[in-house]
């Protein structure tokens, strides 16, 4: 069983040996523990550090991309590299690294896909009274969106199954943890939570620069997620507003008509009819986007089929090189202390 740890990192040269120094070195259960780092265009010595540490494997984009790309091109890498278990952490250490023990032991039990770590936000020194409240808010939001009972959310700390990870497809590009979430519950897989600790805050966080922008972010994902995986729901309830508005109105001028008293209301007439037609177009709309949805579907299950045909054999390839190499030779390392992967996916 092989464990790839992967770590999204922009400008980290200052966090990231701290991060690093507090990964698990053997778990129960997990034959091999590999880490990997994603330099997102970092412009300091972000992947320096990490190759004098020995860091496994690096995948390195010449320019800032955002968390979410840095993300789906560490899962692919991991998957290519055959993990059988992926775990997303954070490069300034804010997750324990301990606790990863916790994340893959749902997955080794065969109970769950995708494990997320439960971080105890209120308790949480540095995030303000509003911030506490606004993580519990989205967290509930995302919950009636997919269908999950995740307490936490905007969690980055996460473990995936092989399988649950070649299935995983991010297409925002501000943050893979509220889409997952939603794409996850909404394909029916099995996701699971457990309480995880945190560590004292090195940096502030760079994923959103205010409050207002985080929430305006959040809700724009969610709402993205929502219009992939429910459509027609999505658009029926938006149509339904103006048109039963316009139908209220429409009643009103039926009734004027049978008291005789409609002359001077043909303005009110018009705009039923204009509010009833925009609600039925936003429900034609919501259809065609249902159409559109069930073809997405079928191209997810192409890419899935791609992914398990390319990694399953380019696994059996890594298993075949490392049967090749003489009993009496050690194999060499996958990159301690090299690059591997440094292009970008």
């Amino acid at each position: 069983m092989k464990l790839i740890i992967q770590i999204p990192c922009y400008n980290e040269a200052e966090t990231l040996t701290i991060a690093l120094n507090d990964l698990p070195k053997k778990i129960e259960g997990i034959d091999c523990i590999e880490t990997l780092i994603i330099d997102d265009g970092s412009t300091d010595d972000t992947v320096k550090v990490a190759l004098d540490w020995g860091v496994d494997h690096v995948v390195k984009f010449t320019r800032n991309k955002g968390l979410a790309k840095g993300f789906m091109a560490g899962l692919e890498a991991c998957l290519a590299y055959g993990a059988d278990i992926i775990v997303n952490t954070d490069a300034d250490n804010q997750y324990c690294g301990e606790d990863i023990a916790k994340l893959v032991k749902p997955i080794l039990e065969g109970s769950a896909d995708i494990v997320v770590g439960e971080r105890p936000i209120d308790d949480i020194p540095h995030f303000s009274w509003v911030k506490k409240k606004l993580q519990h808010l989205g967290s509930w939001v995302v919950r009636k969106a997919s269908h999950t009972d995740i307490p936490d959310a905007p969690s980055g700390f996460r473990a995936f199954s092989r399988e649950a990870a070649m299935h995983i497809n991010v297409v925002n590009e501000y943050t893979y943890t509220l889409e997952t979430i939603v794409q996850a519950g909404r394909n029916k897989m099995s996701i699971d939570s457990v309480p995880v600790r945190t560590n004292p805050e090195l940096r502030q966080s760079r994923l959103f620069k205010s409050i207002g922008a985080y929430i305006k972010k959040s809700m724009l994902t969610i709402m993205r997620a929502l219009l992939m995986y429910r459509p027609l729901a999505v658009l029926t309830f938006i149509g339904a507003i103006p048109f039963l508005i316009g139908l209220g109105i429409s009643i009103r001028f039926v009734v004027f008509i049978f008291q005789g008293r409609s002359a001077g209301h043909v303005q009110s007439l018009i705009l039923a009819c204009t509010l009833m037609i925009i609600g039925f177009m936003t429900f034609v709309i919501g259809m065609l986007a249902d159409v559109i949805s069930a073809n997405r579907k079928i191209l997810e299950d192409v890419q899935y089929n791609v992914r398990r045909l390319a990694y399953d054999r380019g696994r059996e390839d890594l298993e075949t090189e490392k049967q090749k190499v003489p009993e009496d030779k050690p194999a060499k390392a996958s990159g301690k202390g090299k690059k591997n992967g440094n292009k970008d996916l």
